[in-house]
């Protein structure tokens, strides 16, 4: 059966710990809870609950001021910043060196080679490189403020336009196979039993009509060796690995 609703993936956790021929110990909010833990982790660290977007911002006076923008609180991470004031001759408008080498040697090109053309550009990159300096950008989701190093009033005015490009946490209600993950069904799964065995452990060794005895320690000690397994696996196969930086 595939899950593409919040309370079909509560069923769904709740009949893998035996529900309804086994009765589970957990209040509704203890279930809403585990559920909201276990989508906020799969969106944290999964490759698939998060999108790369490019999010389109257009300055006011009040940014400026600031030094600083707003970004939304699904956005888990910003990777750059477009486009971001060069000080750089190379990058000043179209009229520029690359601009002129373009128009002056197009017509020269042919289908046979495109080395000189390569090596020039490889040139602008390097003195791009070695000369330009690039503003620090900064982001803490915590704060959900995006900002620049750099001189906000003499490099921007009112109206232009920043393009972010971020990770954004995907929402389940408007892409509901994430429900169906099965990843996130296994870690749901194994939260709602560790709150089970949570629940139940401080009748460890009381005796129920019919001899049977409450073991909610074993419950909650085979849940955390599950859940420390999936995290494991997790890391393993499903994160994003980190970015290098070189230099």
């Amino acid at each position: 059966m595939a899950v593409s609703t919040r309370p079909q993936l509560i069923d769904y956790c709740k009949r893998r710990l035996g529900h309804p021929v086994t009765e589970l110990n957990l209040d509704d909010d203890q279930i809403s809870d585990r559920i909201d833990d276990a989508i906020e982790f799969f969106q944290e660290y999964h490759f698939d609950g998060v999108e790369k977007v490019f999010l389109k911002h257009t300055l006011d006076a009040d940014d400026i001021e600031n030094e600083y923008i707003d970004i939304a609180d699904p956005v888990i991470s910003v990777l750059r910043v477009l486009p971001i004031p060069n000080f750089n001759a190379f990058q000043t408008g179209f009229f520029n060196e690359e601009y002129q080498l373009r128009l002056n040697d197009l017509e020269n090109f042919s289908g046979s080679t495109l080395i000189n053309w390569a090596m020039t550009q490889t040139n602008f990159s390097l003195v791009e490189h070695l000369f330009s300096i690039q503003p620090t950008m900064m982001f803490n989701r915590k704060q959900n403020k995006m900002y620049l190093e750099t001189d906000w009033a003499g490099k921007f005015s009112v109206g232009s336009i920043l393009v972010v490009e971020a990770y954004r946490a995907l929402d389940p209600a408007t892409y509901p196979e994430v429900y169906n993950d099965a990843f996130l069904k296994k870690y749901a799964t194994a939260l709602l039993k560790q709150q089970w065995g949570s629940n139940l452990k401080k009748f460890t060794g009381v005796t129920l009509p019919g001899g049977i005895t409450l073991d909610g320690q074993t419950i909650f000690t085979e849940a955390t060796e599950e859940i420390t397994k999936i995290e494991d696996e997790m890391n393993m196969k499903h994160e994003l690995p980190p970015d290098g930086m070189i230099g």
